[in-house]
């Protein structure tokens, strides 16, 4: 993978020309009091380095006579590696990592100005770490202060953002590698998910199995926190406690999946528990179905982004009109978002390193072109929150929808003639749903 980490180095050292960019590694994260989360590298770091390390600065100086690629590091020190796990060391972040000069982390403020003081401007993302912005904005403004004198030096300071995340969105051959994988795993385990879930079981006894067949298969783990939903649950779109035990005739909504190798994998498929669709149910179920199917036919080269989202729109409030929920002509029911009750999130996200991953989904008044490489998800839905009040002109809810929760997302790649679905493996047809 060096040579990969490598090429991306040298796309993005094309791009900021005379400029220097500097990236910060994430912080640890407190879970309690000192006890830490495992460790996640910043996405933009380890794209860009495959380092996975805390406290660690990576600087791009393509104009530097000597030093292109300069890692600052942790330095070595057996004591508190003995507490905290192996360092890589200033020595080993070039051996290993390619770099081609090193320093510990400690000397950042006395090195790094040699690195900035010729260039023309300075490309550094504002993040979080307010006090590593500061050490940036302090360099700049220094820089900027003693450019009468020298005539060089940055006079701007740029967003790395805009030039780092189009290279991130049009995925590589090594990169796909790896997201096949964590959808290999993911659809395994929501398969065998399907497998074992049955009335009086816990939604927690199917986080767990599928979480222990992420780590099994070589996972990191969840791709982010398992929804595993059933009943009225399942219209909340962001439901983690997974503490009810699951009923006969409810449906089971289990949004979960695997990171591998730092890049991950979203699914969702929503099926009866008991093993049959009530008729409500197979209703609501066979619109969101027939909006999926519609809407993945959108993801091609030279659509642009919210084609598939408009699709899922349409078929979904024509469903509902269709079932009597809704009242009205479909094309003003749409404009007015007379939907959203019962719809009310996008079709769809990049993925990647991410799970909702870095790119611009819109320019200006035009939405992002697809193009051969971009990975996203399509997950249309239809939720019916219990309680939910109806505008004023449309109809009252019938009671025998309330509590209904579907959706159905695949991550799916846009190829050159079209498109791949990368976790096609996992069943959504009714037939194949229902025992």
């Amino acid at each position: 993978m060096q040579a990969e980490y490598r090429d991306r180095r040298q796309q993005l050292m094309a791009k900021i020309g005379n400029g220097t960019a500097i990236f910060r590694s994430a912080p640890m994260a407190v879970m309690h009091n000192d006890v830490e989360y495992t460790y996640r590298q910043d996405s933009d770091f380890f794209y860009l380095t495959g380092f996975n390390e805390p406290e660690a600065v990576a600087v791009l100086a393509p104009h530097h006579e000597e030093h292109r690629f300069i890692l600052f590091v942790q330095p070595k020190e057996r004591e508190k590696e003995v507490w905290t796990g192996y360092r890589c060391g200033v020595d080993d972040a070039k051996r290993l990592y390619g770099a081609d000069e090193a320093y510990p982390i400690a000397e950042l403020d006395e090195k790094l100005p040699q690195y900035v003081e010729k260039a023309e401007r300075i490309y550094y993302h504002l993040g979080r770490d307010r006090a590593f912005n500061e050490t940036i904005l302090k360099l700049w403004q220094r820089m900027v202060a003693m450019y009468p004198r020298r005539g060089v030096g940055p006079m701007a300071l740029e967003d790395t953002n805009v030039i780092l995340h189009p290279l991130r969105l049009v995925k590589s051959p090594a990169e796909l590698d790896l997201m096949r994988q964590a959808a290999t795993i993911s659809v395994d385990a929501h398969n065998q998910a399907r497998e074992i879930a049955r009335p009086g079981r816990y939604e927690y006894e199917i986080q767990a199995e599928m979480e222990r067949i992420f780590r099994v298969r070589g996972g990191m783990g969840p791709a982010y926190p398992s929804i595993v939903a059933s009943g009225a649950n399942a219209c909340v779109l962001h439901y983690i406690e997974n503490n009810c035990q699951m009923q006969d005739n409810d449906l089971l909504l289990i949004d979960a999946g695997c990171a591998y190798g730092y890049y991950n994998a979203d699914i969702t498929r929503t099926f009866p528990i008991g093993g049959e669709f009530t008729p409500e149910q197979k209703a609501l179920y066979e619109i969101v179905l027939e909006a999926q199917l519609q809407a993945i036919e959108q993801v091609k080269p030279g659509n642009p982004y919210n084609a598939f989202h408009d699709t899922a729109v349409r078929v979904i409030t024509e469903g509902l009109v269709n079932l009597g929920i809704l009242k009205g002509e479909v094309d003003k029911l749409i404009e007015e978002g007379k939907y959203k009750p019962f719809y009310m999130h996008r079709t769809g996200h990049w993925l990647g390193l991410d799970v909702h991953d870095v790119g611009v989904y819109q320019h200006g008044e035009s939405a992002h072109i697809l193009q051969p490489g971009n990975v996203l998800t399509v997950e249309p839905g239809i939720y019916v929150v219990p309680d939910t009040k109806p505008a004023e002109d449309q109809p009252e809810i019938d009671p025998k929808w309330s509590g209904i929760g579907i959706r159905i997302e695949d991550d799916v790649l846009v190829t050159d003639s079209g498109y791949e679905i990368l976790t096609a493996g996992v069943p959504k047809l009714i037939e194949e749903l229902e025992s």
